[in-house]
C-alpha cells in the first residue's frame, strides 16, 4: 500500500491515508493514455460544421442562356459551384467525430494518470476543502501555501464556498469525484483529492 500525507488548507500535516495500489500504483503506458486522451477530445467535437451544396441552394434552374453562339462557356444551372452565390463543392458537412474506448481502458488510463500525479510528488490529499468565506483573496493564498499555480480539485460534494472563490482564477479547476478524467489530471499541473473521495475514486476503479 502506499501511504500519502493528509493536509488541513494551512498544509500542516494531520494523519495519512493508505492508497491501494491496483489505482494508484500501476504501470505507466503512455500508449493507453494518448488514446483516451484523443478519444476525449474527439468527443467534444460538436462536428455542426455545414455549407451549402448545389443541391441546397436555391437558384433557377432554367438554362441560363443557349448552349451555342454566345461564345461563353457553356452553363446550365445558377447553383453550380463555380458561379457566384452557387453550392459549395466538396463543403464541410454534419458529422460525428465519436472515438469510442473501452470502458476497462478508460479503467487503466485513469489508474495511470492517478499513479503518474503519486510519482511526481503532484498529488495533495486534504482532509477537506470547506472555506469559511467565499473569498478568491483567501483561496489564492490557500494555493500560494501550497506553491501551485495550475491545479484540479476533486470534492466529494459541492463546496459552494470553494467553487465560488475560484471561479474567476482559470488555471483552477474544480469537479465532484464522478467526474474525474484522464484529459483533466493529466492538463492540470496538481491534483487536490478531498480525503473522503480516496474511497469513492478506490471504490469505482477496482471494480
Amino acid at each position: 500500500m502506499t501511504v500519502v500525507d493528509v493536509y488541513n488548507l494551512q498544509k500542516e500535516k494531520i494523519s495519512q491515508v493508505e492508497l491501494n495500489d491496483n489505482v494508484f500504483d500501476v504501470p505507466i503506458k503512455k500508449h493507453v493514455l494518448h488514446q483516451v486522451v484523443v478519444s476525449q477530445a474527439a468527443n467534444h467535437r460538436s462536428g455542426t460544421a455545414a455549407a451549402k451544396g448545389r443541391s441546397d441552394v436555391r437558384g433557377s434552374t432554367i438554362k441560363l442562356y443557349r448552349q451555342k453562339g454566345t461564345g461563353r462557356a457553356r452553363a446550365g444551372s445558377a447553383t453550380s459551384p463555380t458561379r457566384r452565390g452557387g453550392g459549395a463543392a466538396f463543403g464541410p458537412v454534419p458529422r460525428k467525430y465519436e472515438n469510442k474506448v473501452a470502458k476497462k481502458v478508460k479503467k487503466a488510463a485513469l489508474c495511470m494518470a492517478l499513479t503518474d500525479k503519486v510519482k511526481t510528488d503532484q498529488l495533495f490529499v486534504v482532509s477537506d476543502f470547506n472555506l469559511p468565506e467565499i473569498k478568491t483573496k483567501k483561496f489564492v493564498g490557500i494555493m500560494k501555501t501550497f506553491d501551485v499555480n495550475k491545479a484540479l480539485i476533486v470534492t466529494l460534494d459541492k463546496v459552494d464556498s470553494l467553487e465560488k472563490s475560484s471561479r474567476n482564477i482559470p488555471t483552477v479547476k474544480v469537479m465532484r469525484y464522478q467526474g474525474l478524467n484522464v484529459y483533466d489530471i493529466l492538463k492540470y499541473d496538481h491534483l487536490f483529492l478531498e480525503q473522503s473521495t480516496i474511497g469513492k475514486i478506490q471504490e469505482a476503479l477496482c471494480l
